[in-house]
């Protein structure tokens, strides 16, 4: 397993932060490893939603199969997925209001037998994108 997490402050309340981060017409603006939902986003935003998502991680493609296995408007994201080589992935979004501003925080998990073999470098190349992610997410928001 490889265990991923990055955090930040957006200046920003947590409605606008919420209302970008699940705009899904608009995920690409600021997910550095979205390249595309083959058949649009969730129809609604619920537990036990799914969608399809085509990423890029470490220069591979990969289709993703979302499930929302968390879900608590305003607040919490959870998804869970099946991609290739038999590897599950796992993304948590906590949005945790700070006066006017946002901490958004992104937890992430990647398991399977594939993982083990590219442990550090998939947390290492994970890392960076989700702090990049973070980083255009802020700057749309502001």
């Amino acid at each position: 397993m490889a265990e991923v997490s990055a955090e930040a402050r957006l200046e920003a309340p947590a409605e606008k932060v919420w209302a970008r981060l699940t705009d899904f017409t608009a995920y690409g603006e600021w997910n550095a490893t979205h390249t595309g939902f083959p058949r649009g986003g969730p129809e609604k935003l619920e537990l036990g939603a799914t969608y399809t998502e085509n990423m890029k991680l470490m220069g591979f493609p990969a289709e993703v199969l979302w499930t929302v296995d968390e879900f608590e408007a305003g607040r919490l994201l959870g998804v869970r997925g099946k991609g290739p080589m038999g590897v599950v992935v796992g993304n948590r979004y906590t949005l945790t209001p700070d006066g006017n501003a946002t901490v958004v925080r992104i937890d992430g998990e990647f398991t399977g037998a594939a993982v083990s073999l590219m442990a550090g470098k998939l947390k290492d190349s994970a890392t960076a994108a989700l702090n990049e992610s973070l980083r255009k997410l802020g700057g749309l928001v502001a």
